[in-house]
């Protein structure tokens, strides 16, 4: 887990980095799928900016030994986790290569 969380931010870092030197991009497609599109990119966007928090305190409660908070924590950041995960690359697909420019 140490592993993933490690992972997990590095990954953010490089997302930060590179979204801050080069831009963002506009979704090109329209219809019901942009409404898709949002739909997914708002719950993920949403849902990534509760994981930051929730995924330190689960973190920092097993580091600490302290499996019972860990357990009831890590039911909820788990399955977040893994959502958000999910979701980010389903953006990425919608944004560069599902959509036209």
């Amino acid at each position: 887990m140490v592993s993933a969380f490690v992972s997990s931010t590095l990954f953010l870092a490089s997302y930060v980095t590179y979204h801050t030197l080069a831009g963002h991009k506009t979704y090109g497609g329209g219809g019901w799928i942009r409404v898709l599109y949002r739909a997914i990119l708002f719950s993920h966007i949403s849902l990534a900016v509760l994981i930051l928090p929730l995924s330190l305190t689960t973190l920092t409660f097993a580091l600490r030994g302290r499996f019972d908070r860990h357990r009831k924590i890590a039911r909820w950041t788990l399955p977040l986790w893994v959502y958000v995960s999910v979701t980010g690359v389903v953006v990425y697909v919608m944004l560069y290569h599902g959509s036209s420019p």
